[in-house]
């Protein structure tokens, strides 16, 4: 499990199947789960350079096989003793959504992404992640919905290099996800 608060912002790599991306941290072990733009990775090798295999299914339902050479948000899992920051987040992808455009209002970053197929779980104040990153919806419009970012978020992810087109990952909030599931039987 994640928080969706971003750790580091580190270069990738995409080779075939394998990901590669500068290792910031000095506790990551083989075996560990990291999320590499919102996507829950196990480290297959660690040293100067944090290396993941990717399944095919992961390359085709995220933007990683598409952000060679690009800076992603990393995560390291939530410890069972950490402090719980963000919301829950799970690494386990939906899908990818255009990021369309943004409007600078003193220190706000108005952001608008298209809305993804599960519309049911985008709601205003609600939860989603974007490329890992917690965030909370300030607006829906009929097929866009739009974030407010603040100065710290924008500055220390990968938010700030997005430009209109780009595809972002996006995870609805499980929360949504299993009351959806209740009140579907």
């Amino acid at each position: 499990m994640f928080t969706g608060i971003v750790e580091y912002v580190s270069k990738m790599e995409i080779r075939g199947n394998t990901l590669v991306v500068e290792n910031p941290f000095d506790d990551v072990k083989i075996g560990d789960s990291i999320a590499v733009n919102g996507v829950c990775l196990t480290a297959t090798t660690v040293g100067r350079h944090i290396i993941f295999t990717c399944g095919q299914e992961t390359l085709k339902r995220t933007n990683l096989g598409m952000w060679n050479r690009r800076e992603v948000n990393i995560e390291r899992a939530l410890p069972a003793n950490g402090r719980f920051d963000g919301h829950i987040v799970t690494g386990h992808i939906d899908g990818t959504i255009k990021f369309l455009r943004s409007l600078k209002e003193g220190e706000t970053t108005w952001m608008t992404f298209s809305m993804p197929k599960e519309r049911w779980g985008v709601a205003e104040k609600g939860s989603i992640a974007i490329n890992g990153i917690s965030l909370t919806i300030a607006r829906i419009d009929l097929d866009t919905f739009t974030v407010q970012v603040i100065p710290h978020t924008f500055e220390n992810t990968n938010l700030k290099a997005l430009q209109p087109g780009d595809l972002v990952n996006y995870e609805i909030d499980v929360i949504a996800r299993y009351l959806r599931g209740i009140y579907r039987g």
